[in-house]
């Protein structure tokens, strides 16, 4: 049974949170704390398996408490609820929260959200995934500009020019960003030329997982060539699913967040062609061998994917949890019951389609991939068109032809 502590400084709020989930009685033990210094006391006392916090509190608010969460209870899952009002505030939070929940939160979309976060977590600790993980020796600590960026913001009184200061120290990064925030994923319709003005376009969060996606293809280089795996294609297939996943019409939280999941999709593939290139060797021969997608030949080998250990490094490194989530279920969308357009459907889709309108010729032993499951779409009960799909992936690989196409 899993263990949740919710926590609030107002005492009628906690009375309503319980009794609106006193139907998770059978399947969550919660416990109530009024305020930040209670729920410390509670975790002292007992493990939890996620905390849910108010962000204004008197004292010690949301933001706070969830920082001293991650230093001493790392495993706990940490969500926030914020109203409208709060948001900005809430920014304090993003480097440490999981998730973010809009107050009021209806109890089915906080009960959904609080699954979906324990389920990924579970399998992203299943002892097959770490025990793969952990048999590669030195895996790369969280970049330095990222790891930077997520100190400095910890730091409710930073000023946007200290965090400019950051990403500018990093010639490389401020090259990338301007790139990415000039490039068709954003939509921006005048020349950007500076980290500032590319910071207040695109704001801190997707500044952050923007310089986490950079300095990600800079650290991994495969030490020695792996038949079938070809470096110069990994990229461009990232960047080519990144633009498709741009224009699909999509409402959400996160702006950008889908462009990053899309670029970070395949993450774990560089990780394994990396760390233990001869368990990627393995699985391609089985693909071409035996004419199946790469993912599935993996889980037959050892039980998860490069997706899986994807989503795993970048867990590791604190990326927001959608990213992560989206990483981890872009091959089995099925995984997450969802009722709307969501960024793993979007990253599931933008992968394969990129695949079948390639902009590159595919390597003789490059193994099949699947097609977009029409099921998969008709599930989320919105007129989604695939052919229209199919239409505007054409598009986007017509509009990409001769561009450049820089690695990351």
């Amino acid at each position: 049974m899993k263990r949740i502590l919710f926590v609030d400084d107002e005492v009628n709020i906690l009375d309503g949170l319980q009794r609106m989930l006193r139907p998770q009685r059978s399947e969550w033990e919660m416990t109530f704390a009024a305020g930040a210094e209670a729920a410390l006391a509670f975790m002292e006392r007992t493990s939890f398996d996620v905390i849910v916090s108010d962000m204004r509190m008197p004292g010690m608010d949301g933001a706070t408490l969830l920082n001293i969460v991650r230093e001493k209870h790392p495993a706990v899952l940490r969500f926030i609820l914020s109203g409208y009002t709060e948001l900005q505030a809430s920014l304090r939070a993003v480097p440490v929260a999981h998730q973010f929940l809009l107050k009021p939160c209806d109890p089915e979309a906080l009960r959904s959200a609080i699954e979906r976060a324990t389920s990924l977590m579970e399998m992203l600790n299943s002892k097959m995934l770490t025990s793969l993980v952990g048999s590669m020796q030195d895996l790369p600590s969280m970049p330095r500009t990222y790891s930077e960026l997520r100190r400095a913001l910890a730091n409710p009184e930073v000023s946007i020019d200290q965090i400019v200061e950051i990403v500018e120290q990093d010639v490389a990064i401020s090259a990338k960003i301007l790139q990415l925030v000039n490039s068709a994923f954003f939509g921006i319709t005048r020349d950007v030329t500076q980290i500032k003005t590319a910071v207040s376009y695109l704001g801190i969060n997707i500044l952050q997982t923007l310089v986490l996606s950079a300095e990600v293809f800079r650290t991994f280089h495969p030490k020695k060539a792996i038949p079938g795996f070809s470096i110069e294609q990994f990229h461009l297939h990232s960047q080519f699913a990144a633009r498709i996943a741009a224009a699909i019409p999509f409402k959400q939280e996160m702006p950008g967040a889908v462009v990053v999941s899309a670029l970070l999709h395949d993450v774990g593939k560089l990780v394994i062609a990396e760390r233990s290139p001869e368990h990627l060797s393995r699985a391609l021969r089985g693909a071409q061998d035996e004419n199946r997608p790469l993912y599935s030949v993996e889980e037959e080998l050892i039980g998860v994917s490069h997706a899986e250990v994807g989503a795993y490094l970048l867990s590791l490194w604190g990326l927001p949890y959608p990213i992560v989530e989206a990483v981890a279920h872009h091959h089995h969308p099925e995984r997450v019951p969802r009722e709307k357009l969501d960024m793993i459907t979007i990253v599931y889709s933008a992968n394969l389609l990129a695949h079948q309108h390639s902009l590159v010729a595919q390597p003789d032993s490059n193994p099949v991939h699947d097609s977009i499951r029409p099921e998969i779409l008709e599930s989320l009960g919105e007129n989604i068109s695939l052919e229209d799909w199919h239409n505007l992936a054409g598009r986007v690989a017509h509009q990409t032809e001769g561009v450049s196409h820089d690695r990351f």
